[in-house]
């Protein structure tokens, strides 16, 4: 019997289903990269509301999970459903209706480690780019949003600066607020402060805890296992391309049941 099992059915099983309710779902997910497995059958379900914390060390399959949940990679299996809608797939795991993708990702806002703003756009434009070019909304009634989304996440006053000028604090911020031009149905985060300063960490987790008290579903990939305990309602710990434990975050933290998970609590504290 493999270690994993050593850790308690409770400590292994997902929330309950509430199909009505469901904002994502994600059953026995697969990718490869060539003869590389990373995800090894994962499922995962969240609820309208709800912050999933995902945890686990490097090469676990955290980023790769999120990006399959909105196709930036191809998952070579599994079923992937959002807002009650199951995403069309091939045996293969490719998109069978790309025109459904499409219209998902409108839905799905990601936010990267590493920014990925727009540097010869001002923040201002950044931020109007996909709800005039992709959403077709009058040109104003972008610019209007986005400047109440700017003044929102603190950059009021940087609608105009380009990306290049700015902290990554204030960049990162800016590229939240870009999610958030589309109001999204769930935001993805992977891993938004690894790439800060220390200090300028504590800015971007504070607007990512106003956007968690105001219940958005998130899913977010973090290495802030403190931060993941005060404002996650669910935490998943992978380990391998599998989910080890999962469970709410008192459980997760307090009482880990797995031993690689209790290792990995003790190797980031």
């Amino acid at each position: 019997m493999p270690q994993s099992a050593a850790a308690s059915t409770a400590a292994q099983t997902p929330p309950a289903p509430d199909a009505a309710n469901e904002a994502i779902r994600v059953t026995d997910l697969h990718k490869s990269f060539g003869h590389l497995e990373v995800l090894k059958g994962v499922s995962l379900t969240a609820q309208k509301g709800d912050v999933v914390a995902i945890i686990g060390g490097s090469g676990s399959g955290k980023s790769t999970m999120l990006r399959c949940i909105n196709f930036l990679e191809q998952p070579t299996s599994g079923k992937i459903i959002i807002g009650g809608e199951e995403v069309a797939m091939r045996s293969d795991g490719s998109p069978a209706n790309r025109r459904q993708i499409e219209r998902i990702r409108t839905r799905l806002a990601m936010v990267f480690q590493q920014f990925n703003l727009w540097t010869h756009r001002t923040l201002l434009e950044n931020v109007i780019e996909v709800p005039v070019h992709v959403l077709k909304q009058p040109r104003a009634e972008a610019i209007a949003k986005a400047r109440q989304l700017l003044e929102r996440v603190g950059l009021a006053d940087k609608a105009d600066t380009f990306p290049a000028f700015l902290s990554g604090g204030q960049q990162q911020r800016a590229a939240i607020a870009r999610a958030l031009a589309v109001d999204p149905s769930v935001m993805l985060f992977d891993e938004p402060t690894s790439a800060l300063d220390p200090e300028l960490v504590g800015e971007v987790l504070t607007v990512i805890r106003d956007l968690a008290a105001e219940g958005r579903t998130m899913l977010l990939v973090t290495h802030e296992m403190k931060f993941a305990r005060e404002v996650a309602d669910h935490v998943v710990y992978l380990y391998q391309g599998r989910i080890e434990e999962q469970g709410p975050p008192e459980q997760v933290f307090g009482n880990p049941q797995s031993p690689r998970l209790q290792q990995f609590l003790k190797s980031v504290h």
